[in-house]
């Protein structure tokens, strides 16, 4: 285990993402791919890379990650310096909340200081991705950089909702802009290529405390650390890129990178976990990601009690406890405890924790919160304009029943 990086992982709002299903909980604890949260792949990250001092900034509705912290990542050994610590605002100087993420940083400075590490590795904890860290800590260390921005090629220079990032041929920052910035100039030789800000940022120490002090003595935008606090000292400090996916380091350049920036992005990177062969590999022996896991009893199909007939699903991931008593799944995710009882159909969708699909119901193109009932004979993702009368519905058509406010009213 290395301790000369301190990881703090911004767990602290509800983020740039899918709103109606933050209503519950932070971004980072978004329930993702059948049994995980988002961010599991961070602490995953940081588990495989030997990088194991790990503070989580907490704040926004964060009940449900800091459960899930504790039943699931409860497995770091302090007697060794290991931990995973959850951290909402101390108010150790101030009697306020954390106002940005730059400020959730500063007020926590004394744990920086009082730390042995050498470098400082910021991350967002809502996106889904697997990266070494340790592979980027060296490249970091070899390019004497004050600053290291993991980045990613885009398909197009206005894609995505993290800064947009300009290099020279040596990958040098030269410049940040934000992502509803205009195209890149096609007459600028450094700026050919399409690069985006991943939510993950390597300070060296000194000069991350040093920023602290400067930032202190005047009032700064603070709402994103790559466009408030980097992109200013690009033209003064060694600001380096760090190209994802390198053929360095320990895990399989998959090059799979989501920040679940919305209820679309989020459902499309769930069905990719369908696919024959998925654009995330979460079946990569040496980079399991941990998770909580409930101990509920395997996954089964039975027949259903009146129509006898069997329960089926095609192409479809199950997680445990869930029962399909002669119902029928077809390309869907369903997370534990989920029952989908007889004559039931749900093809393409998203069922979270403790869903019960009732009798005769038929789901298709949804995302259910968890705890819901459907009611027996329900029909959802037919008739948009019914479903827009009811729940919230996505650009592309995915219909989210979510909150449990007045359900019964609106399924009637």
């Amino acid at each position: 285990m290395s301790t000369d990086t301190l990881i703090l992982i911004l767990a602290i709002d509800r983020g740039a993402g899918p709103d109606v299903l933050t209503q519950q909980r932070t971004k980072a604890a978004i329930p993702f791919g059948g049994k995980y949260r988002a961010i599991d792949f961070s602490l995953a990250n940081c588990l495989h890379s030997g990088l194991r001092q790990v503070l989580v900034l907490t704040q926004y509705r964060s009940h449900s990650l800091q459960k899930h912290l504790r039943d699931g990542w409860s497995i770091f050994n302090p007697e060794l310096g290991e931990f995973i610590t959850p951290l909402p605002p101390q108010m150790r100087y101030r009697k306020e909340w954390y106002a940005g993420p730059f400020d959730a940083i500063r007020q926590n400075r004394y744990l920086i200081e009082r730390n042995r590490a050498r470098q400082i590795l910021v991350l967002d904890g809502g996106a889904v991705y697997r990266m070494d860290y340790a592979e980027l800590v060296r490249a970091h260390l070899e390019s004497q950089a004050q600053v290291t921005v993991a980045v990613r090629a885009t398909q197009g220079p206005g894609s995505g909702t993290q800064a947009r990032v300009r290099v020279d041929a040596s990958d040098r920052i030269l410049e940040l802009s934000s992502p509803g910035a205009g195209d890149l100039d096609p007459s600028d030789s450094d700026a050919t290529e399409a690069l985006q800000a991943m939510g993950v940022y390597l300070f060296d120490k000194r000069f991350l405390l040093s920023e602290l002090d400067r930032i202190e003595r005047g009032p700064v935008p603070d709402a994103d650390l790559a466009m408030d606090i980097i992109a200013p000292v690009t033209d003064s400090q060694p600001v380096r890129a760090y190209r994802f996916g390198q053929a360095r380091g320990r895990v399989t350049p998959d090059r799979y990178w989501c920040d679940l920036a919305s209820i679309d992005a989020y459902y499309q990177a769930n069905m990719g976990l369908l696919l024959a062969e998925p654009p995330i590999d979460l079946y990569q022996s040496d980079w399991n990601i941990h998770t909580y896991q409930g101990q509920h009893p395997p996954a089964r199909t039975v027949p259903g009690p009146r129509s006898g007939n069997e329960g089926v699903f095609v192409n479809s991931m199950l997680a445990a406890g869930t029962v399909i008593s002669g119902g029928g799944v077809n390309h869907s995710i369903l997370f534990p405890r989920v029952r989908i009882n007889d004559g039931a159909i749900v093809e393409a969708s998203i069922l979270f924790d403790g869903v019960e699909v009732g009798e005769g119901a038929h789901l298709r193109n949804c995302i259910i919160e968890k705890d819901i009932a459907i009611p027996p004979g329900e029909r959802i993702g037919f008739d948009r304009r019914r479903d827009q009368e009811r729940f919230t519905v996505s650009p592309e058509g995915v219909v989210v029943v979510a909150g449990p406010e007045r359900l019964s009213e609106r399924l009637a």
